[in-house]
């Protein structure tokens, strides 16, 4: 009997023909200790014989010096390039117009050796060029390896654009482990992140019409579940508490071009973080780690659900009387006060998608109350309580609250009120403007508790 892809290690979900789903790219995966020495063995799988090896001057020490040995001890030519940038690389314009320049049109694969910002910009220049790309992890810090998109910040904007999954992906816990701890926080941050994530993504099938794959959804539960099991051992270096994290965010990724969208991944959670680093972008500060921003916003969103959703029904006059006192013109100020320059993209977002039209929210709320029993059941099932995750995370020495990530009483209030203005994404808080309890939510959001 053929296994169900919950089943599936990463190395059998990438075999030819191991499932229906939609090839996503990747055809070669190592994850274990000494597994450096076989990027030739991955070169050769894919038909490259030359690869354009870019790193940042962390990743030149951490795993690029061992990268470039290997590849010279098994006598393959490539060319190299180090990002000059000191301190933190935004995956923005200049960074990938930095990497295009100076790209070997010899080469015929990028080899990226870093984590989040090195792997997206090379899946973006790649893309570009026409060539693959693959990666070498150096922390799992992100769940971005395997996914067929890029975080990237474009005209000032967090977008995601949709290019191309790297076709080799290699995780040397020898390497990985080296990574600082902050980074090691950041991927099981990232990773908490799906609890809520899964449970929008059912939501939003209900309320939105979203497609929902529940053999997808119950491979990413597996994974968190093996990752949290194994979390006390994480900061230890734990060989298999490193792997187990790193295979976690390799299957996150997998299960976004599975499912054609960030869905199984990413919900309320990483739209704080997105508004989070969209303010840092704007004052030209450095904020926190994603994954770690991601984790505080899952313990947000948990408080959100506990606090306003453990209802027995939907108060539809409620909900009505709020659209009756919805002004456009003191959301436009709203959005301007929270988004500056930025606002114009925000107004065009909501031209094309209409989230305030009234026709949609009436439709949107008669499904919310038909639907609730259904809605709670999938909370239900998919959350943890609150105090769980945020005892989780204080185990593992991990901001917890905004306050621990410096940011200011009103950052966090105006992230929650923008991030159903974001993009066109059905979140928690698109469901709490639905039916009425938003403007209250973000009143009283925590912000040192």
């Amino acid at each position: 009997m053929k296994k169900r892809i919950c089943e599936m290690t990463v190395e059998e979900l990438i075999q030819p023909s191991a499932h229906t789903y939609k090839d996503c790219g990747l055809h070669y995966y190592a994850v274990g200790k000494g597994v450096v020495t076989r990027v030739p063995e991955a070169l050769h799988v894919l038909g490259r014989k030359r690869p354009f090896v870019v790193m940042d001057k962390n990743t030149l020490e951490a795993g690029g010096r061992k990268v470039m040995s290997v590849l010279d001890d098994a006598g393959i030519s490539f060319s190299s390039f180090v990002f000059p940038f000191d301190g933190h690389i935004e995956p923005d314009e200049k960074a990938v117009g930095s990497l295009t320049m100076a790209f070997d049109p010899a080469c015929d694969i990028l080899l990226a050796v870093g984590s989040g910002v090195i792997n997206d910009c090379c899946k973006v220049v790649a893309h570009a060029a026409g060539k693959p790309s693959m990666v070498v992890g150096t922390a799992p810090s992100m769940d971005g390896y395997a996914s067929n998109s890029g975080s990237m910040i474009q005209n000032r904007v967090k977008v995601s654009l949709y290019n191309a999954c790297p076709q080799a992906i290699i995780g040397d816990t020898d390497i990985l482990k080296t990574a600082p701890d902050i980074m090691l926080k950041a991927g099981i941050g990232d990773m908490l992140a799906k609890y809520v994530a899964l449970c929008e993504w059912r939501i939003a099938a209900m309320v939105h019409g979203d497609a929902y794959d529940e053999e997808i959804a119950e491979m990413v539960r597996r994974a968190l579940a093996r990752i949290v099991a194994l979390s006390d051992k994480l900061l230890a270096r734990d060989d298999e508490a490193i792997a187990a994290v790193f295979d976690g965010l390799v299957l996150s990724g997998l299960s976004m071009a599975y499912a054609g969208n960030s869905r199984p991944a990413s919900g309320l959670d990483h739209y704080f973080s997105h508004m989070w680093e969209m303010k840092s972008l704007r004052e030209g500060t450095e904020g926190d780690l994603h994954g770690i921003q991601v984790a505080v916003g899952t313990q947000l969103a948990l408080w959100v659900f506990e606090n306003y959703l453990n209802i027995d029904h939907v108060d539809v006059d409620r909900a009505k009387a709020a659209m009756d006192a919805f002004s456009p013109e003191h959301w436009e100020q709203e959005v301007r006060r929270i988004f500056g320059n930025v606002a114009p993209e925000i107004f065009r977002i909501e031209s094309e998608s209409g989230k305030n039209l009234r026709a949609g929210q009436e439709k949107r709320l008669a499904l919310i109350k038909a639907n609730w029993p259904e809605i709670r059941r999938a909370m239900k099932e998919e959350l943890p309580s609150r105090e769980s995750i945020i005892t989780l995370m204080r185990r593992l020495q991990m901001p917890v609250t905004p306050s621990d990530l410096g940011l200011t009483r009103q950052d966090t209030p105006d992230a929650l009120l923008g991030s159903r203005d974001l993009r066109d994404k059905y979140l928690v808080s698109s469901l709490m403007w639905d039916i009425g309890l938003l403007e209250d939510a973000v009143r009283h959001v925590p912000y040192n508790e």
